[in-house]
């Protein structure tokens, strides 16, 4: 019948013609690396194809295209699936509790205005790089309800709600009285 096309050739097939095409020409093609023979052959594939029409070129594409889609879709479950499905398993997760307020220990400065000190808190580090020990200041507004402290006084103060422009920490307790 005229409407039939070839077989397709298999790849022994291919493989034997390419054999016997490089025998051929062994004298006067160079060895060829993997890839390179790998690429010839599939080259040497696609000539031994029937010619196609522009339609059965086009159906063919559409259904290339629709098979991707179906493949796109089913990732696409899976992974969503997947996701919904991380929540409830493995541990639980931890049970969110309030973040405890930092805490400083420093010298009083001042403590001149009413209900507030100034602390300054000594930082001493290892520097990363060059390992030299590097100190830093800083001084603290702190509220003081009792006005309790006085200048040169050992105090723990801790981070509190604002009390007013620079007012972010509380008097907690005086550690040792200035002598």
């Amino acid at each position: 019948m005229a409407d039939e096309t070839p077989e397709q050739t298999s790849d022994d097939e291919i493989a034997s013609i390419s054999d016997q095409a490089a025998k051929a020409g062994e004298a006067a093609a160079p060895k060829l690396s993997g890839k390179e023979e790998r690429a010839r052959r599939d080259h040497l594939a696609k000539s031994q194809r029937p010619a196609r029409s522009a339609e059965e070129r086009d159906a063919a594409r559409r259904e290339l295209r629709k098979a991707k889609a179906a493949a796109r879709t089913r990732r696409r479950a899976q992974e969503k699936a997947k996701k919904t499905g991380e929540k409830g398993t493995g541990t639980p997760p931890a049970p969110a509790k309030q973040p405890s307020p930092q805490v400083r220990t420093g010298t009083v400065v001042s403590a001149k205005p009413d209900k507030t000190i100034v602390v300054r808190i000594d930082i001493a580090r290892r520097h990363r790089r060059y390992e030299k020990i590097v100190r830093s200041t800083t001084k603290l507004h702190a509220h003081d309800e009792a006005n309790d402290a006085h200048e040169g006084d050992l105090v723990r103060v801790s981070e509190s709600r604002p009390r007013s422009r620079t007012k972010r920490w509380k008097l907690e307790e005086v550690l040792e009285r200035a002598k």
